[in-house]
């Protein structure tokens, strides 16, 4: 296992590294910047939807409160970036700790209508209390600077993102196989199961909630100060139905089918633009299809294929 973990992050940081040979503008770069955003995002919500088996339909807003919590922070009261990106972190994190209690006593399609209430009251509050958030109008945010270096361009933010998206993948899978992971594979296995074997399902449950809350709400923090402008948009509903589809379509508790359903999922629209109209139609059909073919998702499947061919 050990081995599997270092053989799957020397690949992802080789792919990392050689990716941008294939880059011939900045618009490339953004498109790649924007998938490893999700990707980061997706492997703390693979934690929480894949490992525990906790569906979440409103991490789009806690990506959006920390987005707003830094760029407030930092435009209006001065507070250096990584400073007002702690900061949101930790908000964030309480917030989802308070919540957890509660709605994850809840299951199957009442979890996910209470997860989806939090995103839909997140985005109304971002989109009225326009006296600090801005209103529907957005929030302006300056560049992200650590000890006065700025991230200004597009390839210093990719290399930025990549470092952060090993990281990221690391602490996933050191999760996965420390005692904590455990009790999430068997939590997801059957509840009661776990229970009965001495798992306090209850903290688990609200533990690895708060950290998948704390994975978005960094990566909103950082969205903020790269795109400069922040909406209630990002709270909303088809934002989170679009982290999860990532997770479901790249492979359901495979940190590696994460980001690479987040790249994908990503990087098709914009390689379907072309198709104009029909763009969401071939979108729906390749999901759809990976779906109905693919059930294990997308990378889980094809590595079983390819160990089955080489038996």
């Amino acid at each position: 296992m050990q081995r599997n973990r270092y053989i799957g992050l020397a690949v992802l940081a080789i792919v990392i590294a050689l990716l941008p040979l294939a880059f011939s503008n900045n618009y490339h770069y953004d498109i790649a910047i924007l998938a490893g955003f999700n990707a980061i995002v997706c492997v703390g919500l693979n934690l929480l939807v894949g490992y525990a088996g906790q569906i979440s339909l409103g991490h789009a807003g806690f990506f959006a409160l920390g987005a707003y919590a830094s760029g407030i922070l930092t435009t209006r009261y001065g507070v250096p970036p990584l400073l007002a990106l702690l900061s949101g972190a930790v908000f964030v994190g309480f917030l989802a700790f308070v919540l957890a209690r509660p709605i994850l006593r809840l299951k199957g399609h009442y979890l996910a209508m209470a997860t989806l209430g939090i995103g839909i009251i997140i985005s109304i509050v971002l989109n009225t209390e326009s006296w600090i958030t801005g209103g529907p109008d957005g929030l302006m945010t300056d560049a992200f600077s650590v000890a006065g270096v700025a991230l200004t361009t597009e390839k210093t933010w990719y290399w930025v993102v990549g470092g952060l998206l090993l990281f990221a993948v690391w602490l996933a899978l050191n999760i996965i196989d420390s005692p904590i992971g455990r009790a999430l594979r068997a939590l997801h296995g059957s509840e009661v199961g776990a229970q009965v074997v001495g798992v306090d399902t209850t903290q688990y449950k609200v533990l690895v909630f708060v950290i998948s809350a704390v994975f978005a709400s960094v990566v909103g923090s950082l969205f903020a100060h790269y795109v400069g402008l922040m909406t209630p948009t990002s709270a909303g509903f088809m934002k989170s139905v679009e982290l999860v589809a990532m997770v479901v379509f790249g492979g359901m508790a495979s940190t590696y089918g994460a980001v690479v359903g987040a790249a994908i999922l990503t990087s098709l629209p914009q390689f379907l633009a072309t198709l104009h109209d029909y763009e969401a139609v071939v979108l729906g059909a390749v999901l759809m299809g990976t779906m109905i073919f693919m059930p294990r998702g997308l990378l889980p499947t094809m590595v079983r294929l390819i160990r089955r061919w080489g038996q």
